[in-house]
């Protein structure tokens, strides 16, 4: 027999209504009608049915909800007196459920739709109802058939009829009207028909979940990809762990594919194995397989076939092999679709969606994914139309190394290397040493040796001058992995050679000339450890700046000569004169940007802004940093440029500039992410990005980028401190977002780690929020537990304040006893008494926590006290007035007063 009586079933069905969407729910809705059965109480019978029947609508079995559906009807139809007025209209309302239903199963006739949107505007018409749920019901046939003049009808229809209470609720109405006009391209329309949703002005269950799904696409048709970002971000946030919201969820891996996230939209599909196969909603299937085939198709257009990929279980997938599969399987669907219909509407639809083009390459989203294509460098200038034929690329990488140089010299040599050896052209001794040259400079180690043996090549084709400018390179790449006393060594008879060549220098003998002085100098500002050392790397600097100044129309002397600015810069800081190393790394980034050589302003421009960040000039810095940016757009490295983006957005954020800051951590995370292989430095982005999002009340994007850094943040690499934050961050925006034991979580997760610091304000002050969290999550006992410990930590730190409302906390928890809260209040009542006896400047702020604590426990003891027995509620109430009015708080000292004459004599 059973245990549960009608409120016990009743109780039964909420905690079920509570839990995550699944198929548990739907188990366990089949056993309560059961026990409904057992009681003999029709009411219990028809709300266990009802129950049912919205466990299934909220899953992947949607197939089932007929089957109880009839049933109610039934019953309706034989004792509609059994149904109470809740039921009677639960019954109305999820008519319109049913006719949603038909559509997505193939297998239910044309007809029998028809025949029952005919029952449905009978019924409500007899009930008294508006026809405007009906004429909804009919457009969504009507717009999955394809009939548009029938659904143009049917939606004018529906937004003239009056709105009453079978009307669905305003949020899915108005998802419903934009998706309407989504369809016909209306985008802006759509947009301004969601807006109320999306700002959440009108929310229910499943929105605005559906309608930020919906905004993705037109977002991105009407060029707002910001926009589209964040809604991603939020909408996947709400979607990812409801079953029953396969069509959003499509829509999301939809939108990933056609930004560039290729990879975002496998580690979505991943995550949701069940979707492949779930069949209690054949047409959410078919959207499903539909997107999957998109993004698989995606993936071989970029000679990833062969590549593993998430799909059904019980095999292993290719991208190649999921693609046809997806393909045949939504296609097949589709027909059964189109046959049920008559029409062809609905493959129609589905291969206008599998065969849509990317619209951007790639839109930063701010979280960590990884890449499936060959990274990217960031965007640069438009190139210039080059020749195709080796000979022809030779020469124009040797016009381009003679006139310009720098990182386009490098690129234009590889390029020709690639071609003379596809083609079989013999390069000649000294194009060899410019490759070799050229590959040096862009290598990450070893570029000691390469410049040897590019100094090697140039002996050998005769060219002694840059032969001598390679191995000052060289010794200046030995200075820089730390063997400077070998540099010095190694830059002497270079530099030797060169002061005997100085007085008889041009134009061309001085460009080698100068790249050995400036290395000579680097090497020195690198070896220096007191003033006679930066005294000689001066001399240098100067020697460099009078060699190179007179060519001021050579864009690589007068490079050099900048170079010399900004090392006489360098020794201005050392020296302790910011302000004229700031002008002379203006000189030098003007001079260089003159040049044709913006890259090389870079590092000039760094360092204006470190200098105004250290004289607090945050405008100055912003500007510097823009300038580094612009100028090094197409030449910097992308953890370079990850670098300069996140300075930026720090300097913004200093200056309460969130919004902006957000938009260069996004950068600074898309940039990390391109650098390959370097997680420590994405970590770091999203970590700055979710603050700064958090801050700017971006609350759901926040979240979900924190929860991406927290994957890559390590104690090692980034200390503990911020993995604090980050849950800290963290638990802020789940507690913003309603996601109350999520924020406990976080919170708990940070306390973890605060434990074992030193100073123990933060650990209190976590442990303090946690339990504030789990009270709202209904989670009393562990509230209390979390209560009790914060209270420890706040004693221990000699916060009487926190200790006395920590104490009133647990005995204001639903899990407190009468016998509880008296003891909790007393001990709350105590450690404010004793820090009176020693208390000096803080004395009214203690008497005014003690005056809460009356007042607080007589608001307790009112609420257990039998009628006509008020002597300690009152008792309570005159110590609370009279620590008031000690404190100086009259108005509450007043309050407490009127409450105590309003208790019964």
């Amino acid at each position: 027999m059973s245990d549960l009586d009608f409120d016990g079933l009743r109780r039964a069905m909420a905690e079920n209504a509570a839990r995550p969407e699944g198929p548990a729910r739907g188990a366990r809705a089949e056993q309560l009608l059961v026990e409904a059965e057992r009681l003999g109480i029709p009411l219990a019978v028809i709300e266990a049915l009802g129950h049912q029947l919205q466990m299934y609508n909220y899953s992947s079995e949607k197939d089932k909800m007929f089957v109880p559906f009839a049933r109610l009807l039934r019953m309706w139809d034989e004792r509609p007196e059994d149904f109470d007025a809740y039921e009677t209209h639960s019954l109305h309302w999820v008519f319109k459920w049913m006719s949603g239903g038909m559509l997505n199963q193939p297998h239910i006739p044309l007809a029998s739709m028809e025949k029952w949107l005919g029952e449905m505007e009978h019924r409500y018409r007899v009930a008294g109802h508006s026809e405007r749920a009906v004429r909804m019901s009919e457009f969504y046939v009507a717009d999955h058939m394809g009939d548009e003049e029938r659904a143009t009808r049917a939606y004018d229809a529906w937004l003239a009829a009056d709105r009453d209470d079978m009307a669905d609720c305003h949020a899915c109405e108005l998802n419903g009207q934009g998706a309407r006009q989504s369809d016909l391209r209306n985008d802006e329309r759509a947009l301004e028909l969601w807006r109320p949703v999306l700002e959440g002005e009108f929310t229910c269950a499943h929105e605005p979940h559906a309608a930020l799904a919906s905004s993705l696409l037109p977002l991105l048709r009407l060029g707002r990809p910001e926009e589209a970002r964040a809604n991603h971000l939020r909408g996947y946030r709400l979607v990812r762990q409801m079953e029953s919201m396969r069509g959003a969820f499509a829509s999301h891996v939809e939108f990933c594919t056609l930004t560039g996230n290729e990879a975002r939209a496998l580690e979505l599909l991943a995550e949701r194995p069940a979707y492949f196969s779930d069949s209690g909603n054949p047409h959410g299937l078919m959207d499903f397989l539909g997107v999957t085939a998109l993004v698989m198709d995606r993936l071989v257009e970029l000679g990833l076939g062969e590549q593993g990929v998430p799909g059904p279980t019980g095999r292993a997938w290719t991208a190649a092999e999921l693609a046809g599969h997806a393909r045949v399987e939504a296609l097949a669907l589709a027909a059964r679709f189109d046959e049920r219909n008559g029409t062809p509407h609905v493959g129609a639809r589905l291969r206008e969606r599998m065969d849509q083009r990317p619209v951007l390459e790639r839109l930063p989203l701010g979280v960590r994914v990884v890449r499936t294509a060959v990274p990217a460098k960031p965007v640069a200038p438009a190139p210039v139309e080059r020749p195709a034929d080796a000979a022809s690329l030779v020469a124009e990488a040797r016009r381009i190394s003679a006139e310009e140089g720098g990182p386009d010299a490098g690129r234009a040599w590889e390029a020709a290397a690639r071609a003379a050896q596809a083609e079989g052209l013999e390069l000649t001794v000294h194009d060899r040493a410019e490759i070799a040259d050229y590959e040096a400079m862009r290598a990450d180690d070893d570029g000691a040796g390469l410049f040897g043996q590019a100094a090697a090549l140039y002996e050998a084709a005769g060219d002694a001058d840059e032969a001598r400018a390679a191995r000052a390179r060289a010794a200046y790449a030995q200075a820089l992995a730390g063997h400077v006393d070998e540099a010095l060594a190694a830059i002497r008879e270079p530099y030797e050679q060169v002061l005997a060549l100085l007085p008889d220098v041009d134009a061309t003998t001085a460009r080698p000339a100068a790249a050995v002085l400036a290395c000579r100098a680097r090497i020195l500002l690198l070896a220096h450890s007191g003033d006679a050392e930066i005294g000689e790397a001066e001399d240098g600097a100067r020697r460099l700046l009078a060699l190179a100044e007179p060519f001021p129309d050579v864009p690589r002397l007068a490079s050099q000569a900048a170079a010399a600015r900004a090392m006489l810069g360098d020794i201005a800081v050392h020296r302790g004169d910011p302000e004229a190393a700031g002008a002379l790394y203006e000189r030098a980034a003007a001079a260089h940007v003159a040049a044709g050589r913006p890259w090389l302003a870079v590092d000039c421009e760094v360092r204006i802004a470190g200098l105004a960040r250290d004289r607090e000039d945050a405008p100055g810095a912003e500007r510097a940093l823009r300038a580094a940016l612009e100028h090094g757009a197409g030449y910097l490295e992308p953890a370079g440029a990850a670098q300069l983006h996140l300075q930026l957005a720090e300097v913004l954020a200093a200056g309460g500039q969130f919004g902006p800051a957000a938009d260069h951590a996004l950068e600074a995370a898309h940039w990390a992410d391109e650098s390959g292989g370097n997680a420590g430095l994405g970590a770091w982005a999203r970590f700055q990005l979710g603050g700064h999002l958090l801050r700017a009340e971006r609350t759901a994007e926040a979240a979900e980028v924190l929860e991406s850094a927290l994957l890559d943040l390590t104690s090692d690499d980034h200390g503990d401190g911020a993995i604090v934050q980050a849950q800290w961050w963290l638990g802020d925006c789940a507690r913003a977002l309603g996601e109350d034991l999520q924020a406990a979580e976080a919170w708990l997760k940070a306390a973890e780690i605060a434990q074992h610091w030193p100073e123990q304000r933060d650990h209190a002050m976590l442990a303090n929020l946690a339990a504030d969290a789990l009270d709202r999550a209904g989670r009393p006992e562990d509230a209390d537990r979390a209560y009790a410990r914060a209270g420890e930590l706040w004693g221990s730190l000699g916060h009487v304040h926190a200790v006395a409302r920590c104490l009133r906390a647990r005995a204001w928890l639903d899990s407190a006893s009468a016998q509880d809260e008296r003891e909790l209040m007393t001990a709350a009542i105590r450690a404010c008494e004793e820090a009176l006896a020693t208390a000096g400047a803080d004395r009214a702020e203690l008497l005014s926590e003690l005056g809460h604590t009356h007042r607080q426990f007589a608001e307790l003891l009112d609420r257990r006290t039998e009628a006509g027995d008020a002597t300690d509620t009152a008792a309570q109430l005159e110590l609370a007035a009279a620590a008031f009015g000690e404190a100086g708080d009259t108005e509450r000292r007043d309050e407490a007063r009127i409450a105590r004459a309003a208790l019964p004599a």
